[in-house]
């Protein structure tokens, strides 16, 4: 999370950071990196960016394999795909490929999100440690064996996990969130243990073979080497791996009807989240959105939401807001903890800005500190080669365009504060808000008998 840089109130610091900001924009927009796309042989969809400030190569393979494109009775398919590709592939067992890649210096990685699954890796880029890195991750993607052993080892560990996580508040607020906020969608399909225990092997296999296709990847390459290596590894990650049909493209979420849950759990602190379906990758109101979440919520302790919620009243630590855009609207989420006996009190606080925010949109100030905040902070989001991958990858992946990141500083350069509230007043509806409260009933209960042994002056007081 950035946070903006605190000034005194003096109309010369704020010229200064004005001028600064304006300064340095220009520069900035030069700075992003240049992105070059292709398709290789293969099919796939391929981003590189070269350069030669150290002797590393990192690549990202990303597939549209996330948890959206698993059966909602086999959630956690799709993360149990990606974690068993280094569990053995072709000769080598799960030992053997972690001794390969110590022995050549590499670095192996990846994930799964809503979207997609993916394998990382970061190589030396001399050409022998380079080409056994790249050798070692085309087996992994192509040629997995998927050992039953270790499909068992990963399934009683996931399930643990869970049953673990679903111990605490925080875990079974994000669960329901999720489960009210996308009903009926990919994107609200929750794992479970009985989901987890009922994929087989044939499952994982088959979830490999139809997702992970050549045709479907997209290669993200950044680091020492020049386009013509970037296009052998390209292909050398993909040659072997099957074509398939483009996948059906997700529907977009329904907007949910506003309902508020309480979930009990003897924590004293509540978990508090509200929100709603929120915008896509590819979004008309992507930077106004951005910008105005920066001013409610997203700006860290210069936000309105944390100025509302923690400075005047004191009723929780850190209050956020965020938009996470994915292939489809993602969730639009403002999150906060408190203790239990004030978490009505908080909400209305939360609701009252949420609603004033929506109805008037952000003040010149708030606009401007937001817009200073996100241009000036740019260049440290891309400054270094993992950065710049995670970008890049983004997006190839989504098909943004190329020039995307040239582009991020003057769009939010040229956001107003009319299309600011605009935007809000169109995509956040309290209509279709989403509330769910997990925990605090023990701060509850320490609350009530006080309040009737004192009377409601003391309870008042509180």
């Amino acid at each position: 999370m950035t946070h903006a840089l605190h000034f005194p109130p003096l109309v010369p610091a704020r010229a200064i950071a004005l001028l600064a900001g304006l300064m340095l924009l220009p520069t900035l927009v030069q700075a992003a990196p240049r992105i070059e796309q292709w398709t290789a042989a293969s099919g796939a969809h391929v981003q590189f960016v070269e350069s030669r400030a150290l002797p590393m190569v990192d690549i990202q393979i990303d597939f549209p394999a996330g948890s959206a494109a698993e059966p909602a009775d086999k959630a956690g398919l799709a993360s149990l795909t990606r974690s068993l590709l280094d569990a053995g592939a072709g000769e080598l067992d799960e030992q053997a490929i972690a001794d390969r890649a110590a022995d050549i210096g590499a670095q192996i990685g990846g994930g799964t999100d809503d979207d997609r699954s993916n394998l990382s890796i970061r190589s030396l880029s001399s050409v022998a440690e380079r080409d056994a890195a790249i050798e070692l991750a085309a087996t992994l993607l192509t040629r997995p064996t998927f050992p039953a052993d270790i499909l068992e080892r990963e399934r009683a560990r996931a399930i643990a996990g869970l049953k673990e996580a679903l111990t605490k508040p925080a875990t079974l607020a994000e669960r329901r969130f999720t489960a009210l906020v996308f009903a009926g969608h990919p994107y609200g399909n929750l794992t479970t243990p009985e989901t987890l225990s009922a994929i087989s092997r044939d499952d994982i296999i088959a979830f490999h073979r139809s997702r992970y296709a050549a045709n479907r990847a997209s290669i993200t390459i950044v680091g020492d080497v020049d386009r013509a290596a970037a296009e052998q590894i390209a292909v050398r990650l993909t040659a072997a791996l099957p074509q398939a049909a483009a996948a059906p493209p997700l529907p977009a979420p329904e907007l949910p009807a506003a309902e508020r849950v309480h979930l009990p759990h003897p924590s004293a602190q509540a978990h508090v989240l509200v929100g709603q379906p929120g915008m896509a990758r590819e979004d008309a109101d992507y930077f106004p959105l951005l910008v105005g979440n920066y001013v409610l919520g997203g700006g860290g302790f210069v936000s309105r939401l944390t100025r509302e919620v923690r400075e005047k009243r004191g009723y929780a630590y850190s209050v956020h807001s965020y938009f996470m855009p994915q292939q489809v609207a993602g969730p639009f989420q403002i999150g906060l903890q408190t203790k239990g006996s004030q978490a009505d009190d908080a909400l209305r606080v939360v609701n009252a800005t949420l609603g004033d925010f929506i109805a008037k949109g952000p003040t010149a100030a708030e606009l401007q500190a937001a817009k200073d905040n996100l241009i000036n902070g740019f260049g440290l989001r891309l400054d270094s080669n993992r950065k710049v991958l995670d970008y890049v990858a983004m997006i190839g992946f989504y098909r943004l365009p190329a020039d995307w990141l040239d582009a991020y500083p003057r769009k939010v350069a040229a956001v107003t504060a009319a299309q600011v509230q605009d935007a809000f007043a169109r995509r956040v509806r309290p209509e279709h808000l989403v509330t769910v409260i997990a925990g605090g009933d023990g701060d509850r209960a320490e609350a009530a008998p006080a309040a009737a042994g004192t009377g409601a002056g003391t309870d008042a007081r509180r």
